[in-house]
């Protein structure tokens, strides 16, 4: 993964301030212990509980009401059943939207909007949740939740970069606006901190758009995996109703493609529908 040597880099200069403060209560510890701690709090975020404790309040979802659970748990019991795996696995969760969605999160979560249970009929909701647990099945959302977590450091240290660079600018103009000589230093040190964070950010977004042309597969295989499961026709519906609302609209230009998470729902609905029609190809 490309994002890890620029994650242990920003770990080491994010230690170089917290070792300073720790040395000053006499706490003493090796920078190692640092990403080993970063890394063991990877694999707590695949742990079911941790992942309804910690991520459902970081993404902004919550536990569905009494009505929501009576029309999504039927429909969510009927596609694991037809997976073959125990629904309790799996948790359900909302966020409060205005927007047909849904996305798989970590090793357990299936969120969904609330605007998707109220929109979106049985049958095509069914075919969404097959595409999301498809996702789970297929391990996608192991390496995207990997990807976020490992770039928390480098988004850290860039947004950490460009403020000391803006105190670095203002403190320039504003004490030693009268020498010429420590007007240049800190010019220097502001382009320095400004060139150093936007490496680190060019490097994100690198691989974000890698992530992104991949992510276009795992769609791609989560909607073949959606067929086999059964649930082809059911998900081209749902693709469908997106469409009527004005979402999935195919990218504009290599700038949106390479920023665009998702394929255009039309191409999804237009492979699905042909691997209805030649299910010998699946």
């Amino acid at each position: 993964m490309v994002l890890l040597p620029f994650s242990l880099i920003s770990l080491r200069l994010i230690w170089i301030p917290l070792s300073a403060v720790l040395n000053l209560f006499g706490i003493s510890v090796t920078f190692w212990l640092l990403p080993i701690v970063w890394v063991a709090a990877a694999g707590v975020l695949f742990v079911r509980f941790a992942q309804t404790l910690l991520l459902t309040p970081a993404l902004g979802a919550r536990a569905l009401t009494i009505e929501e659970s009576s029309v999504a748990q039927p429909v969510w019991q009927e596609v694991a059943a037809a997976a073959g795996i125990n629904p309790d696995k799996f948790v359900l969760r909302v966020i409060d939207a205005d927007e047909l969605n849904a996305f798989a999160c970590g090793g357990h979560l299936v969120v969904t909007t609330s605007f998707s249970l109220r929109h979106l009929g049985p049958r095509e909701l069914a075919g969404v949740f097959a595409h999301e647990l498809s996702h789970h099945l297929g391990l996608h959302t192991v390496s995207l939740t990997l990807i976020h977590w490992f770039s928390l450091p480098i988004i850290a240290l860039a947004r950490v970069g460009f403020a000391v660079k803006n105190v670095a600018r203002a403190a320039t103009d504003t004490f030693v606006a009268h020498s010429s000589a420590l007007t240049a230093l800190g010019r220097v040190i502001s382009a320095v901190l400004t060139a150093v964070s936007w490496i680190f950010l060019i490097v994100l977004y690198a691989s974000d758009a890698v992530g992104n042309l991949v992510g276009h597969r795992s769609e791609f295989d989560a909607d073949q995996r959606s067929v086999r499961l059964g649930y082809g026709r059911e998900l081209a519906s749902a693709l469908n109703t997106v469409i009527a609302h004005g979402g999935g609209q195919r990218s504009i230009g290599w700038r949106q493609r390479l920023n665009a998470s998702h394929p255009p729902a039309r191409t999804r609905v237009a492979r699905i529908e042909a691997t209805l029609r030649h299910p010998s190809g699946i």
